[in-house]
């Protein structure tokens, strides 16, 4: 038997919490969790030594949930990927949560391009520990005059990339340390790096192993705390906004199944992606339309600029490294969600393989978003209405970045990605004053480097079905001739990409591409095949040279656009464990037998995000940056799917009528009349 999410109500809020799976997408449950961890203590693989680095939920197989019908059983299943610390085995397991079993094991091979797995979290927090006891790193401190902050400074757990000619890293499972002064308690540590000092510490033996020490930059005093304590008082001069739905939100949910205007979804999460989105489909009539059969963010890097020692190795996979989802925050009313809101909770695994609660960490709520259209006929009669959306949304926070996640679904069949970066920048010290190519002075010997934050985004498409076709569509001009006698003329080209090899695409705003995804059997009324069309914003992919080893590893970034034929292992752009692999892992070794992707079940993959030239205005804590693309409806529908929208403001702003507006946004009299 199945049941529902619990769902909760706290100050007209909803909560739904993961009990026991009603549909075979849902997300994990404590359960689950325990239940997982139960089978795999019983089948003797949690021994003293072994962490559960990572645990994700299996999805069936295509063809078994589009059998599926609500209420019939199903079977769950996990992967589980198990390191023992004392040796640095890897291996993964796969459980039946439904019949309590291992259904396979496997150990992993050591070798550089299978990688490392994420970070753990007792990894994350012992790191100090080992530095803090280290003799050497003590030496290093009190040569700089810093011996009276040993004990309450900061010492990060950063992931090492991938650089073979560093001798004694291979083969080791290691974190570099950078050291951070915290002066006083509660003081941001991000403003006082100790420069020139780098600490590589072996997370099997447990011990630091290397040391480099150099320089005698000062370290900034300057405090870097952003809170009101420090920067306030308050500003009075704002007046309260207040978003209310006196009738309630518009959408409903069961369980996780969404239903909001013309759109159906499903909403998951897990410890790696996040946030997943599962069968989004498209009400046209009495048919629910497929659209999208899975979507999500399974992959981001930020690779530095940096040529300094402190810095050149930094490249960080936020997902593969440290577990994007595991990171997530809980989301709070009226700072990261506004209006009526309804929550989803989540279930991650801790090391030892016991469930975590992650509460209200998905946010769902509808927002009005201007003009959905507008016009004034000749005789001046206007008729406007007005847009909302659908938000579904959560942040993560990984060391000192802040990412949120938007996914954004509007009237008229358009989805929108958005991804938000905050946080504090990392920065490094330097001689105030001094001039720099990789780094921006944002503070007096405060310096932080160029880097870029590039996301990937997973689109499993399927539109009207899993045959699919991609199409790149693009502004031709044409040349002065007997074509274009007067010069004004321009076309467009529309070129199939019919394989994963000619797939592989860069975006190109001078002449407006885009990517068309179309049917291979389904026409509109006019006889052209159904799409939608991924438009991309076509910002900077990776900018390392193709020799680098973080172009081996973050290969996926070098493109805006890889499309593949579906499998359904191949999730992660990078490879599942990107923590210094050699790299070509994911899409380039994917791609390499050039599947055909003409008429299939075929997965996009978008690269995205923006390069950062940091500005003193990003500190001491930076102003969001928004960044993402659109995947919108392209002949999918006959016509305009909002003609319909009421043209009573009544009906989504009361507000403005009950402040004694006018009521109607279609009127009968003109819009500009004389005395």
């Amino acid at each position: 038997m199945t049941h529902a999410p619990d769902t909760t109500h706290t100050h007209g809020q909803r909560v739904s919490t993961p009990v026991h799976a009603q549909h075979p997408l849902d997300p994990l449950s404590a359960t689950d969790i325990s239940r997982i961890r139960e089978v795999l203590h019983e089948a003797g693989l949690l021994t003293e030594h072994v962490r559960v680095a990572m645990l994700l939920p299996v999805d069936p197989a295509k063809a078994a949930l589009a059998k599926w019908r609500p209420g019939q059983p199903f079977e769950r299943r996990a992967r589980a990927t198990l390191i023992d610390r004392s040796s640095g085995e890897h291996s993964e397991v796969l459980v039946s949560i439904t019949q309590g079993a291992v259904i396979t094991r496997s150990v992993l091979p050591d070798t550089p391009e299978r990688g490392q797995a994420a970070v753990l979290m007792e990894e994350f927090f012992e790191v100090a520990d080992i530095v803090k006891s280290d003799a050497g790193w003590r030496a290093a401190m009190k040569r700089r005059g810093l011996a009276e902050y040993t004990k309450t400074c900061f010492c990060s757990p950063l992931a090492p990339g991938y650089f073979p000619e560093e001798s004694g890293n291979e083969g080791r499972r290691f974190l570099r340390s950078l050291t951070y002064l915290v002066p006083n308690e509660g003081d941001s540590p991000w403003a006082h790096p100790v420069e020139g000092l780098i600490v590589k510490v072996d997370m099997v033996e447990r011990r630091v192993f290397e040391i480099y020490d150099e320089g005698a930059i000062p370290t900034p005093m300057e405090h870097g705390n952003y809170g009101l304590a420090a920067q306030g008082p308050a500003r009075t001069s704002l007046k309260p906004i207040e978003i209310t739905m006196p009738e309630g939100p518009s959408f409903s949910v069961d369980g996780n199944s969404v239903q909001w205007e013309n759109w159906k979804l499903h909403v998951g999460f897990n410890a790696r992606e996040g946030l997943v989105l599962s069968t989004v489909s498209w009400r046209d009539g009495d048919e629910d339309r497929s659209v999208l059969t899975r979507a999500s963010i399974p992959e981001m890097v930020v690779p530095y600029g940096d040529v300094d020692e402190t810095r050149y190795w930094v490249s960080y996979f936020d997902a593969g490294e440290y577990l994007l989802g595991r990171n997530a925050n809980s989301l709070l009313l009226g700072c990261d969600c506004l209006g009526v809101i309804h929550y989803f909770d989540a279930f991650v695994n801790d090391d030892l393989g016991n469930p975590v609660k992650l509460d209200r960490v998905v946010c769902m709520h509808e927002e009005d978003y201007g003009i959905q259209w507008k016009h004034t006929d000749l005789e001046g009669h206007p008729d406007t209405r007005r847009s909302r959306r659908l938000v579904i949304s959560y942040f993560a926070t990984v060391g000192n970045y802040d990412y949120g996640f938007f996914w954004y679904f509007y009237l008229d069949g358009s989805i929108q990605v958005e991804a938000k970066a905050t946080g504090v920048v990392f920065a490094g010290a330097g001689l105030p004053g001094t001039e720099s190519p990789h780094n921006t002075e944002v503070s007096p010997g405060v310096f932080t480097p160029v880097h870029q934050h590039l996301f990937s985004a997973r689109l499993d498409v399927a539109i009207d079905g899993e045959d699919n076709t991609v199409h790149e569509i693009e502004a031709v001009p044409l040349p002065m001739g007997p074509l274009n006698r007067r010069g004004n003329a321009f076309t467009w080209s529309d070129s199939q990409l019919k394989d994963e090899a000619s797939a592989k695409r860069l975006a190109d705003g001078l002449r407006a591409r885009v990517w068309d995804v179309r049917s291979a059997h389904r026409k509109n009324h006019v006889g052209r095949p159904t799409g939608y069309c991924l438009i991309p914003e076509g910002k900077a992919p990776l900018l390392a040279q193709p020799g680098s080893t973080v172009a081996a590893r973050a290969n996926f970034a070098t493109r805006h656009l890889w499309a593949t034929r579906y499998a359904e292992d191949e999730i992660f752009p990078a490879g599942t464990y990107p923590s210094q692999s050699s790299g070509f892992q994911g899409l380039p070794a994917w791609t390499a037998a050039n599947r055909s992707i003409d008429g299939e079940d075929i997965v996009l993959w978008h690269q995205f995000g923006p390069t950062h030239f940091p500005r003193t205005e990003d500190w001491p804590v930076m102003p969001v940056d928004y960044s993402g693309f659109w995947f919108k409806p392209h002949g999918f529908l006959d016509r305009n799917p909002t003609l319909d929208l009421p043209d009573d403001a009544r009906s989504g702003h009361g507000d403005a009528c009950r402040a004694g507006g006018d009521c109607a946004c279609r009127s009968s009299q003109p819009t500009n009349t004389k005395e």
